[in-house]
């Protein structure tokens, strides 16, 4: 890598306030706020509003959207072709 063109990439601590969730891992990204690790160690720490522990694709409450019967509808509805 050419040296003085790239952030800097250290430990972070990522956290789902909404979840009460949070992990430890290394990016570019950085905050002044800190927190405390488990390890007893100071790390930036970056609030972000979604994260596994709260996408509802991951805990397993997902809606499936049925877009066929939609789509039917709509036509139905409305008519397969717009008036002009």
């Amino acid at each position: 890598m050419k040296p003085g063109i790239h952030p800097a990439y250290g430990p972070v601590v990522f956290r789902d306030r909404a979840a009460g969730f949070a992990f430890l891992t290394r990016s570019t990204a950085t905050s002044d706020k800190t927190v405390r690790w488990e390890d007893g160690n100071t790390y930036p720490v970056i609030d972000v509003e979604i994260s596994s522990a709260s996408h509802p694709f991951y805990t397993g409450t997902a809606r499936v959207l049925d877009t066929a019967g939609r789509v039917e509808r709509f036509e139905r509805r409305y008519g397969k072709h717009g008036t002009r």
